[in-house]
This record gives structure tokens, sequence and C-alpha cells, in this order.
């Protein structure tokens, strides 16, 4: 072999060092943000506890399968558990034309999407602003999930099954949303919050 050809084979298994080892950060950082053991993701991947356990200390290169009935039990794509880290400096801006903005069916509440859609499997997070009787009925998100909204100005009001809450400027509602939600402006004045989403945050039982 020619010493360009040791070369390649060499940056070759270098590339898949480096992937191997942020595959298995991330097996380990998705893991433990769904409070699951090493023998609870076997249990539900199928993969034996001690290879997820190679996998996250990069001791071993896992097969395509393995990866795939990782990615299953983690509910996220391959794609995703194969992007790799970049350690140079990040800073990105969106502007107001680039923020999606959602409405209510009665036009009252305007949800601004300011989450980074790369999180949006797992976290996602707007800037809420809600005219005077506005009502926001929001559908079931996935089970065990959580959301956080954090009232700035005004008083929201949140019903969730027959539990009915409010909070006014500096308080945070926090609640299950994997069920039927309403919020609703009870104040006589526009409100504004930030409402964050977490999903499968947890499953309260």
């Amino acid at each position: 072999m020619t010493s360009s050809g040791k070369e390649k084979n060499k940056d070759i298994d270098s590339g898949a060092f480096a992937l191997s080892g942020q595959l298995g950060k991330s097996i380990q950082h998705l893991r433990k943000t769904y409070n699951l053991s090493l023998s609870d993701l076997a249990e539900q991947s199928g993969v034996a506890k001690s290879i997820i356990s190679q996998i996250e200390r990069n001791e071993t290169n896992p097969t395509l399968a393995t990866i795939w009935r990782l990615s299953q039990a983690l509910d996220v794509s391959i794609e995703r558990f194969l992007v790799q880290s970049d350690e140079k400096p990040f800073l990105e801006k969106s502007t107001r034309a680039d923020t999606p903005i959602l409405v209510s069916q009665d036009g009252k509440f305007k949800l601004a999407i300011i989450g980074w859609l790369k999180t949006v499997e797992w976290l996602q997070w707007y800037d809420v602003s809600a005219e005077p009787g506005g009502i926001l009925f929001s559908e079931p998100h996935q089970r065990g999930s959580i959301e956080s909204l954090s009232v700035i100005e005004g008083v929201l009001e949140v019903e969730v099954g027959s539990l009915i809450e409010r909070a006014g400027a500096g308080e945070t509602l926090r609640y299950r949303c994997d069920r039927p939600h309403i919020i609703r402006n009870i104040g006589g004045a526009r409100a504004h919050a930030t409402m964050v989403c977490i999903l499968k945050a947890a499953v309260m039982e």
C-alpha cells in the first residue's frame, strides 16, 4: 500500500472513531434525559445492556441494525444520532420574518415559534401573546410531555382535566400536556408569556 493509501485509511479510521464517539454521547444523553437505566433501554430496544454500555463508552462500533433499534427505543431519527458535533463557535440569528406564528381559532392567541428546529423532537418553546378573552385549545402531546407557562404580563388561566389554575406576571404554571388542555386570558388586558414544552419529559402516574 502506498503512503497516500495509508494516510487515507488513517483518516477514515479517525473519522469513524469520532462518529462512533458522538453516537455514544448522543445515546447516553437521550437515555438520561428520558430517565432510563441501561437495563430499561436494553429491554425497550432489544440490544444487550453490555453492548449499550460499550457504545456509550466508545468501545465498539455498532451495526446499523443496532443503531436503528436504539433510535426506535429513544424515539429519534437515525440522522439525529449520526450528526457529528461541531466544536467551533456557534452564533445564529433568526429575524422576525423567519419566525413562524401560530394563531388560535378565535384569533386572539398568537404563538411565535422561537424554539430551535433541531430540538423540536424533544423541546419546543414559544413566545405567547393573548388578547382579553382569548382561548387556546390544545390537543394532547405525546405521553409524558410537560408544558411550562411563564407569565410576563397579564393573567392567564390553565385548565387540565378537572384542574384549573391561574398565574399573573412573574408566576409559572407547569402541567401535563399529554391530555387536552386549555389556556385562557382571563384578565382585562393583553397577556404575554413564554411557553416551553418538554416532550416525553416524564411519565407521571
